[in-house]
């Protein structure tokens, strides 16, 4: 049930709607466009949710049966739509589900959770995140008549993630929720919402939109889903929404300084700083020396290595996405504790892009470094590539952008190449973006 009255209230100074109505309750918040029903059904328990994904695919747990799984699932290729046209219309709430991760109930599962600093890892999060945001997906796409989906759904792209907590306790229960508020032919945008239990009320942590794609069974090529359809006027923003986001993207990727040249003030910008950083004793341009209170950034990288075993696969026998984001989330975390010297506290991810699958068996390289830095913000770029053991190419998998916090003033990085200089003004793109969004109130971190 969707129908209510509605009231205003405040939510961490965010303008946004409640409705209620008999078992239920919905929060539409108008900045972020995220929809939450408190209240709608049962939720899921997390350790559940991996489960319920191989049942839908019909996937055995066993690495063993692998093969044999695949080779099931090519039959399932006449079960796919010919056309978008042939598939019924869905609406929000069709795909709208709860997940429940009791950790102040089960403190077995907590310690899983657990960071040194009494505070969960929210690499662990980032795990959890992308295992709902694909079956969320396949509750929108599911098959009435209880056949196992022919559709092979993955998470193409983090849009971004923001966050109202800097600090997200072990000890109480947390709940996921969220739906599909876009579609578009093979592509869907999902919103997921997160919230812990304080004092008997659930109080926001964060907010995440994810893009997935559908695929056929056997993960080779694009396959159509079911159509959305917005009820009301919420829905239809939320929807609208999704829309200037693909354009957002789309723009964002053309305006790329892999495409294109930095902008005259961007130019402007490297070059005062590499003005400033000649030797005046000797006005030589192959003379630099670092300005107070910087540092270079070719000396702010970490690297690391993980073997792709296959433990860590996900439904579809490569590795699995979550875990991408979880080791490169905990390489920069690392990063930015050894760049700062301190703590550093998560405040927003973006623009992860899964450029292409990891197989079982391969070397997956990460290198992370600070790419810019304003007073107590560190934007963080990590970047990973494959390879497969006896051979020597790599290919690069996915790029991630991490901005943190901490409680104390930090040095400026100073790019010495032309190449650093590019990693530079992205940084300071992605960080201008997240400034935004939090100045425009999408997230108030405390």
């Amino acid at each position: 049930m969707w129908r209510a009255a509605m009231r205003f209230r405040a939510l961490n100074k965010r303008q946004a709607i409640l409705r209620r109505s008999p078992g239920q309750e919905t929060i539409i918040n108008r900045t972020k466009g995220t929809l939450v029903m408190e209240g709608a059904g049962s939720p899921i328990p997390m350790t559940d949710v991996r489960h319920k994904l191989r049942e839908v695919l019909g996937i055995s747990t066993q690495w063993s049966d692998h093969v044999k799984a695949l080779e099931e699932r090519k039959l399932l290729n006449s079960l796919l739509p010919k056309s978008q046209k042939d598939l019924l219309p869905r609406r929000m709430k069709d795909s709208y589900i709860e997940v429940i991760l009791p950790l102040g109930t089960q403190p077995t599962l907590r310690e899983k959770y657990l960071t040194v600093y009494n505070s969960v890892r929210f690499g662990r999060i980032l795990e959890d995140l992308d295992s709902i945001g694909v079956l969320i997906s396949y509750t929108h796409t599911k098959i009435d008549s209880g056949k196992m989906s022919p559709f092979s759904i993955v998470t193409a792209l983090v849009d971004k993630i923001d966050l109202c907590k800097k600090v997200i306790s072990p000890e109480n229960d947390i709940k996921f929720s969220g739906h599909v508020s876009w579609v578009g032919k093979t592509s869907m945008e999902v919103k997921m919402h997160m919230c812990q239990l304080h004092d008997t009320v659930y109080h926001p942590v964060l907010d995440a939109t994810f893009v997935m794609v559908a695929r056929d069974p056997e993960n080779k090529g694009p396959a159509f889903i079911n159509p959305l359809v917005p009820e009301g006027p919420e829905e239809e923003e939320l929807f609208k929404q999704g829309e200037h986001n693909k354009v957002r993207r789309i723009a964002s990727g053309t305006a790329s300084l892999l495409k294109m040249a930095p902008t005259a003030e961007e130019r402007n910008a490297v070059h005062n700083m590499f003005l400033n950083t000649l030797d005046p004793r000797t006005i030589n341009f192959q003379s630099r020396i670092l300005p107070p209170d910087s540092v270079w950034m070719e000396d702010t990288k970490l690297k690391s290595l993980q073997m792709c075993h296959p433990e860590e696969r996900n439904i579809f026998n490569r590795i699995f996405g979550g875990f991408l984001m979880r080791k490169a989330f905990e390489l920069g975390w690392a990063t930015a504790c050894n760049f700062a010297g301190s703590r550093p506290f998560l405040i927003a991810v973006d623009d992860i892009m899964f450029q292409r699958p990891v197989e079982i068996g391969s070397l997956l390289f990460f290198s992370s470094q600070v790419c810019f830095t304003e007073k107590n913000h560190i934007q963080v770029r990590v970047h990973s590539e494959v390879s497969f053991p006896g051979t020597k190419e790599h290919k690069t998998t996915n790029v991630f952008h991490f901005t943190f916090f901490v409680e104390k003033e930090v040095p400026s990085v100073i790019p010495k190449t032309y190449g650093d200089s590019m990693l530079y003004l992205d940084g300071h793109r992605h960080f201008m973006d997240v400034r935004h969004q939090k100045t425009n109130g999408t997230a108030i971190i405390h």
